[in-house]
C-alpha cells in the first residue's frame, strides 16, 4: 500500500519527473535532490533557461523579484513567479506557473506545477503535488523536537523514513488553511482541504476534509 504514495502526485507535471520514477517512494528523492539539478540543468536548453551562475537555472518566461534571494542548485520552470523577498536556500525546484511568495522560504523540495506559496510560508524537505495551495503562514515542519528519525505513516501503515529531516509529502490539489503546521512526515492525500490554524500529522486521505480537533472554550473574564 505505501507505493501507493505516488498515486497522490501526478508525476507528468514536474520537471523532475524522471528523479521521482526512480525511487519507490517520493520522499526518498530528495537526499538526491541537489544533485539531480545540477545534472539536469546543465541539460536544459539554453534559448529557454537563463544560467546565473551557482547552479541556477531560471527559464526565460519566470518571473523574479529583485529583492528575492536565491541560491543553487536551483531550477525555476516556465511561467514561474518568485515574489519580493521570497528566501530559496538552494536544492530546490519550482514547477511551471507556480507562485513563490512574500516571504516565503523554500529548501531542499520539489514544487510542482501550479504550486501556490503565496505568503509567509516555509517548505522544507517536503514534496508538494500539482496545483496543491499553502495559505498564509502554514509551514511544513522538517524536524522533530527530540531530532530522531522521522516516520512516516500512510493508511494503516507505518514506517521509518530513514531522514532525520522530512516535512510532508502533499498530494495533487491539496488545500492546506491559514497557518497550519504539518508535522514531520505528514501525508496530505490529493485533493484534501485542511481547515486553517491545524496541527496535522500522520496521514490524511485523499478526497476529505480535515478539522483541527482542539475544542474552542470561552470563559468569563475574572473580575476584583
Amino acid at each position: 500500500m505505501l507505493n501507493d504514495l505516488f498515486s497522490l502526485l501526478s508525476l507528468d507535471k514536474t520537471i523532475a519527473k524522471e528523479l521521482f520514477e526512480k525511487y519507490d517512494y517520493p520522499h526518498q528523492i530528495l537526499p538526491e535532490l541537489g544533485d539531480f539539478i545540477r545534472l539536469l540543468g546543465s541539460q536544459l536548453p539554453k534559448d529557454g533557461f537563463h544560467y546565473s551562475g551557482n547552479c541556477i537555472w531560471i527559464s526565460k518566461t519566470a518571473s523574479v523579484a529583485p529583492s528575492a534571494c536565491l541560491s543553487g542548485p536551483l531550477i525555476v520552470d516556465h511561467g514561474a513567479e518568485i515574489r519580493h523577498c521570497a528566501f530559496i536556500r538552494g536544492s530546490v525546484i519550482i514547477g511551471k506557473n507556480a507562485v513563490v511568495g512574500n516571504s516565503t522560504e523554500l529548501k531542499n523540495c520539489v514544487l510542482f506545477d501550479n504550486v501556490q506559496v503565496p505568503h509567509y510560508n516555509y517548505v522544507g524537505d517536503s514534496v508538494l503535488g500539482y496545483r496543491a495551495h499553502l495559505g498564509a503562514s502554514a509551514i511544513t515542519s522538517n524536524v522533530k523536537s527530540d531530532k530522531s528519525t522521522v516516520f512516516i505513516g500512510y493508511g494503516k501503515e507505518k514506517f521509518c523514513s530513514g531522514l532525520h529531516k522530512l516535512g510532508a509529502i502533499v498530494g495533487d490539489l491539496a488545500e492546506i488553511g491559514c497557518g497550519s503546521v504539518l508535522n514531520p512526515g505528514t501525508v496530505i492525500g490529493s485533493n484534501t482541504t485542511v481547515y486553517p490554524l491545524s496541527s496535522v500529522r500522520g496521514f490524511v486521505r485523499e478526497n476529505s476534509i480535515y478539522k483541527n480537533k482542539c475544542a474552542s472554550e470561552t470563559v468569563a473574564k475574572k473580575t476584583e
